[in-house]
């Protein structure tokens, strides 16, 4: 089967960038053949041996094929970006019209048997209208559901586009059901796959634990709404031995804001940028607790990176990651239940001490499980992390890709 797929942004080691890499390698080892067309920054350069070079177009921003930078899906990107809120009618105008002309290339050039698009927004809308025959199929993030509350008249624009897409994949069932009640289309039409996690570089054999201190990771976007100020903050009212790591990026005031808090905390805190996924399988099964506060995601697929890696799990009670522990986790997973928020992902400045509090409780008592030794549920872990290879999850992609031809054919 040729696959065409289609990324807003670069094929990087985030969010839909690295489900974009998994869905190429894993089709390519089940006797597919990719072509990738993406958005990207003038100085990115596509891995060779992720993709032929002769099987990719790319649409540079930063002056190149549109003037500004490239538009993250989410409003704080780990690089360079344009918030997509900010465009102005014309440069949204540009942006739908360069996607539809490099995506119509593609199609006249490799000839798809299906498209395989990403976030329910301007992208594949006009991925539909370049390619109205062809099998497309959709990955929702997350973040896309996000921008259609930030940015509700463009959103309305595009619903028309989206209910074409002739299947769309929700990562988990919550999401399901706000895309279901969002583009108003057939539940049928959706289905639940969730992404998944490379068992190579996240595993929990050969674990160093570093002594002394008891270590705490976060990996992810350096922004407010992951949280990571909240961290910083609620770990000045932790007195047991610590040593944070923070692994990733960010870009403008909300990078600032971070390491800013980081660098109160003096010597306790190790900031590693960003780190590839065999850096960042080793880091975690170096570390002792892993910690995502965040606001606001999709399915948070590193908490399963971070557990099958044999790290205690402090989190955020958000729908995605309900979704992976269940109701009832054991003590291992630290659920933080949130207040009311102000926004899709900031909390009223008035509930701010409330949640230091709470995480500030729920990093003590974990730190107390390691330093007394408290046995890791690895029963639990086996059982919660095995669904989520990357090897099942695309053999239930393929199935949705099936399912879209069967789709266009009655068409």
């Amino acid at each position: 089967m040729k696959i065409l797929h289609v990324l807003s942004q670069k094929p990087d080691f985030t969010g839909s960038g690295k489900y974009v890499q998994e869905m190429i390698l894993q089709g390519r080892a089940r006797g597919h053949e990719p072509f990738l067309v993406a958005g990207v920054s003038a100085d990115f350069a596509v891995p060779a041996e992720l993709i032929a070079p002769r099987h990719v177009k790319l649409l540079r921003f930063d002056g190149h094929d549109l003037d500004f930078p490239v538009m993250g899906m989410s409003d704080v990107m780990p690089y360079p970006s344009t918030v997509c809120s900010s465009l102005t009618r014309l440069q949204v105008i540009e942006y739908r019209a360069a996607f539809r002309r490099i995506v119509a290339a593609a199609v006249a050039d490799f000839k798809p048997d299906v498209i395989h698009s990403n976030h329910l927004w301007m992208v594949t809308a006009e991925t539909r209208e370049a390619a109205p025959h062809i099998p497309l199929v959709t990955t929702c993030h997350g973040s896309c559901l996000r921008q259609h509350r930030l940015c509700p008249d463009l959103g309305r624009s595009l619903i028309g586009q989206l209910q074409r897409i002739d299947r769309i994949i929700a990562l988990f069932g919550q999401q399901k059901r706000e895309i279901v009640d969002l583009l108003d289309v057939d539940p049928d039409r959706v289905d639940v796959v969730s992404g998944g996690y490379n068992e190579l570089c996240f595993f929990s054999e050969d674990r160093g634990r570093i002594p002394g201190r008891v270590h705490l990771l976060y990996a992810g976007k350096l922004d407010s709404s992951k949280g990571v100020p909240w961290l910083l903050r609620s770990l000045r009212q932790v007195e047991a031995p610590w040593h944070l790591h923070l692994v990733g990026g960010g870009s403008g005031a909300e990078r600032d804001l971070c390491l800013r808090l980081a660098a109160e905390h003096g010597d306790r805190v190790t900031v590693h940028g960003v780190l590839s996924h065999r850096e960042l399988g080793g880091l975690m099964r170096q570390s002792d607790i892993f910690v995502l506060p965040s606001f606001f995601e999709g399915l948070p697929l590193v908490l399963l990176e971070a557990m099958a890696c044999g790290c205690r799990i402090v989190t955020t009670d958000l729908p995605g990651s309900r979704e992976l522990f269940g109701q009832s986790p054991p003590p291992m997973v630290r659920m933080l239940e949130l207040p009311p928020l102000e926004t899709v992902d900031r909390p009223f400045k008035a509930d701010e001490p409330l949640l230091e509090l709470r995480l500030s409780e729920a990093l003590r008592e974990a730190i107390a499980d390691v330093t007394g030794g408290v046995d890791i549920d690895r029963d639990y872990v086996r059982r919660t992390t095995e669904p989520f290879g990357w090897a099942g999850i695309f053999a239930r992609v393929e199935a949705v890709y099936g399912n879209a031809l069967k789709a266009q054919a009655k068409d």
